[in-house]
C-alpha cells in the first residue's frame, strides 16, 4: 500500500501531532469491509515496526492512533448493534472487548520504550504481534462472518459510516498517545477486562 507523507493540517490544534504516516480514511461502505482494511493495515504497520530500515517512531504512531480509534469505534457502534441483531452474543460481544483491552496493554508496553532500537522494542513487538493477531482471526471468524450472513447490507452500510465516522475523529483527536492509551487500559483495568497489573516501565 502507499504511503504519503502528511501535508500540514489546516484546523488541528498545535499541541495536536498527526502521524507521518497517512492514515486512511474511509467515510462509507460495508462495516465488514471496512473492519478487515484496519485489520491488513495493522499487519503492515506491523512488518514496518520489524523493519530496522523503517520509520518505527511514524509506524508506531500511525499504528497507535488506529488501533485505538478501531477498536473504541467498535466497540461502540458496531458490537452492540450486532449483539441487538443477534449476530453475536454477549459472550462474543465481551470477549472481543477482553481481546482490545489485551492488545492495548501490549501497545501501550511499546508506546513506554524510548529507544525504537532495543531488544526491548522488538519484544514488544512481538507481543503486540501475538495479540493483534490472535484477535483478528477471532474476530473475523465469530463476529465479522455472522455480521456478513445475519445482517442486512443496509445495516452494514449503516455501521460502516457510524463506525468511520468515529474512528476518524478519534484518529484527528491523536488518540493513541501514551497519555490516552494508559487511560484506556487503567480503565479497562477498572471494568474487570484487565488484571490490575504493575505499571510499565519507560526505558
Amino acid at each position: 500500500m502507499p504511503w504519503v507523507r502528511d501535508a500540514a493540517l489546516p484546523g488541528l490544534a498545535d499541541d495536536v501531532r498527526m502521524t507521518e504516516i497517512e492514515i486512511p480514511r474511509p467515510t462509507s461502505g460495508d462495516v465488514v469491509e471496512l473492519i478487515i482494511e484496519d485489520h491488513r493495515l495493522f499487519e503492515t504497520l506491523l512488518r514496518e515496526l520489524r523493519d530496522a530500515t523503517a520509520d518505527r517512531a511514524a509506524a508506531r504512531e500511525a499504528l497507535a492512533n488506529t488501533l485505538i480509534a478501531h477498536g473504541e469505534a467498535e466497540e461502540t457502534e458496531v458490537y452492540p448493534k450486532l449483539k441487538r441483531k443477534d449476530a453475536i452474543t454477549q459472550d462474543e460481544q465481551e470477549h472481543g472487548e477482553e481481546e482490545h483491552a489485551e492488545g492495548n496493554e501490549a501497545l501501550l508496553a511499546l508506546l513506554e520504550c524510548k529507544g525504537t532500537d532495543t531488544q526491548k522494542f522488538d519484544d514488544a513487538v512481538e507481543k503486540l504481534a501475538e495479540a493483534l493477531n490472535h484477535h483478528i482471526g477471532e474476530e473475523e471468524q465469530t463476529i465479522l462472518n455472522p455480521a456478513r450472513t445475519e445482517v442486512s447490507e443496509q445495516v452494514r452500510q449503516n455501521l460502516g459510516e457510524k463506525w468511520a465516522v468515529m474512528r476518524n475523529r478519534l484518529i484527528d483527536e491523536g488518540c493513541g498517545s501514551v497519555e490516552k492509551v494508559r487511560a484506556i487500559v487503567k480503565k479497562a483495568e477498572k471494568e474487570g477486562l484487565l488484571p490490575a497489573g504493575d505499571e510499565g516501565g519507560d526505558s
